[in-house]
């Protein structure tokens, strides 16, 4: 991912530094185990930990790399010019390429998923924050993009924290999954190498075992992995989309907050534009573009091919560098947002108490009228607000079938705001726990 859309702890993961030197951790833990069973000397095991504060040269393994097309090699040439060749004969005893390949892979997914749940742990705070902030701030809510019937901006923050929340779990779930090790040599059958030593090595590297692996592990749990950075990059959509509608001209019930030397267009000095949200709508597309490849990853011929290798080396790094910094954007966009809440009262009241439409049904019908003609009722008169801007609770009264069935005082009684709100701490409680 290009520096733009890119933090540094993210990226640092999925550097070739990195990726170099747990392959080293990877193949030294594996010398000590196998040195304990009594396959390799003990020195020489102890040997290959010289390099344990050595710089691996990534400029030589390419090199290298160059002429032998094999990274896996390249590296291991390089790692005995440091050690020497004599001891270097016991590094890799019995295992294969994908050994170092795949238990790398998911140390980095490890890695990252912990980078990733901490900034959702972030962006919980600050929607946390905000919902008890605007708990009460009245605003319309909508259906189909029109208005519907009044909620709360605190309950729009409470249902963004709750998928979010959702999000955590299943990224926890996703990172247990991926969290497997296999040092298991050729097709996977341990011919060369001791179950003992894959134990060892994924104690070592925070792993657990791969129960069967083949040459490779399952890209079924790669598969799911992504699926879940997918989904959190819909639920930063979700977010989004939200508010890009809020800071809308017509509506402009909240709005990013525009820093002092901060230019909207560059041919409209009075632009304000939401291009934090627009911009976390494109990076959720980078997000989810993961997700097919990684399923497709999933099937490969036999014990093992590298069809999926090239998709991985593109997936892995880009997706978890572009979620992390999508979700840091959020957190900071969600915690600097502007609240309206006059505009939201305004756009509420714009069509002068349509938004009580369902009270009134309900009412005709506790009142003794059926559904269907309290229907007729309630929107024959909604409907001269819409078309002629009338107020609604003023053609109730006037109307003889109405006022047959309620009376003044009880239409005026369902003109109150407050009943919509009633149950907010009920859903807050759910939502944030009793507390």
């Amino acid at each position: 991912m290009i520096p733009r859309y890119s933090r540094p702890d993210m990226v640092a993961i999925w550097s070739p530094a990195s990726k170099f030197r747990i392959w080293y951790e990877i193949e030294a833990h594996a010398c000590d185990a196998q040195a304990k069973l009594g396959v390799i000397p003990a020195e020489s095991a102890a040997a290959v930990w010289k390099a344990k504060d050595v710089e691996f040269d990534v400029a030589r393994i390419d090199e290298i790399e160059a002429v032998t097309k094999h990274d896996v090699i390249a590296f291991l040439t390089h790692l005995a010019e440091i050690i020497g060749e004599k001891e270097a004969r016991f590094v890799h005893q019995g295992m294969t390429s994908s050994d170092v390949l795949d238990t790398t892979f998911n140390v980095q997914l490890v890695r990252a998923a912990d980078i990733l749940l901490a900034d959702l742990d972030d962006l919980l705070a600050a929607l946390k924050r905000r919902a008890i902030e605007h708990k009460d701030t009245v605003r319309i809510g909508r259906s189909h993009g029109i208005h519907a019937e009044p909620t709360t901006m605190g309950l729009t923050f409470a249902r963004f924290y709750a998928e979010m929340d959702r999000n955590r779990t299943r990224l926890r779930a996703a990172r247990a999954e991926v969290a497997t090790g296999a040092i298991s040599g050729a097709v996977g059958t341990f011919a060369n190498i001791d179950p003992a030593v894959e134990e060892h090595v994924c104690e070592q590297m925070g792993l657990t075992p791969e129960p069967i692996s083949t040459q490779v592990i399952p890209r079924d749990r790669h598969a799911a992995f992504f699926a879940t950075l997918g989904v959190i990059g819909s639920s930063i959509e979700n977010i989004a989309t939200e508010v890009r509608h809020m800071q809308r001209t017509e509506v402009l019930e909240a709005e990013e907050f525009f820093s002092k030397g901060q230019k909207g267009s560059s041919a409209m000095p009075h632009k304000r534009n939401p291009v934090l949200s627009e911009n976390l709508t494109g990076l959720a597309r980078l997000v989810r573009m993961a997700v097919v490849p990684a399923m497709e990853n999933v099937t490969l011929w036999h014990e093992r091919d590298i069809s999926h290798s090239s998709v991985e080396r593109n997936i892995g790094p880009d997706t978890t560098v572009t979620l992390d910094f999508a979700l840091a954007r959020l957190t900071g966009m969600i915690d600097k947002l502007v609240i309206y809440p006059d505009n939201m009262l305004a756009n509420m009241n714009k069509f002068r108490g349509l938004v009580m439409s369902q009270r009134v049904l309900l009412a005709l019908t506790q009142a003794g009228v059926s559904r269907e003609d309290s229907y007729k009722l309630v929107q024959r008169n909604a409907m001269k607000v819409w078309e002629q801007g009338a107020d609604f609770k003023t053609e109730l009264l006037a109307d003889p079938e109405v006022t047959a069935a309620l009376s003044p005082a009880e239409i005026e009684e369902k003109f109150d705001i407050g009943y919509h709100t009633k149950h907010v701490d009920t859903i807050f409680a759910r939502v944030f726990g009793a507390d």
